[in-house]
């Protein structure tokens, strides 16, 4: 059964680390704690320099939705510019993470993954009509309206449990963020 989930119904709560905030939009199993998730999806607001809580154990896919974005530092030696709006960085949950922001607070979207048992990927759909693919678990709205067979979306709002070959229609300015997962 598809739901909607808006935004003002997400609490923020603290990161893994304590040192940023998020809102989970979705995790399974459902009763999941952070150790136990198999896939995870989360909005987080990085507001300072703080480092990333570590996933051991989870593969972890990352896209700018607002802000200037920031400069992540992986392991002191891979360094990778979060700063292109809806374009999604794949690194490991284990990654020593340190972040510079570039010029104030961002948000972010995330979807983690349990290594060896499942796999994901996020998609970006921009403008027009799309059609929900298989393996869809989420549909975000990250910019615009995006109209479901069950209600309209607004920036921030998700779509739990599309159903496979249900149509969207996004406003020109529309974009939305995909979530497609597989259980291995």
């Amino acid at each position: 059964m598809s739901s909607i989930l808006r935004e003002r119904d997400c609490p923020s709560v603290a990161w893994k680390n304590g040192q940023g905030r998020t809102r989970q939009l979705a995790i399974y199993p459902a009763d999941a704690g952070s150790d136990e998730f198999l896939w995870r999806v989360s909005v987080a607001e990085v507001d300072s320099a703080a480092p990333f809580s570590s996933f051991p154990g989870v593969d972890r896919q990352i896209a700018l939705l607002h802000g200037a974005g920031f400069i992540m530092a992986l392991d002191k030696q891979q360094r990778h510019a979060l700063t292109v709006p809806f374009e999604p960085f794949a690194f490991p949950g284990e990654a020593d993470v340190e972040v510079q922001l570039v010029d104030g607070a961002t948000r972010d979207f995330n979807l983690m993954l349990r290594r060896g048992k499942a796999t994901g990927r996020i998609d970006v759909l921009r403008g027009g009509s799309h059609i929900v693919e298989r393996g869809v678990v989420l549909l975000y709205c990250a910019a615009g309206q995006c109209a479901t067979p069950d209600g309209v979306l607004s920036a921030g709002d998700s779509w739990s449990a599309p159903r496979d070959g249900a149509e969207l229609s996004l406003m020109s300015n529309g974009v939305a963020l995909a979530v497609a997962i597989a259980l291995e």
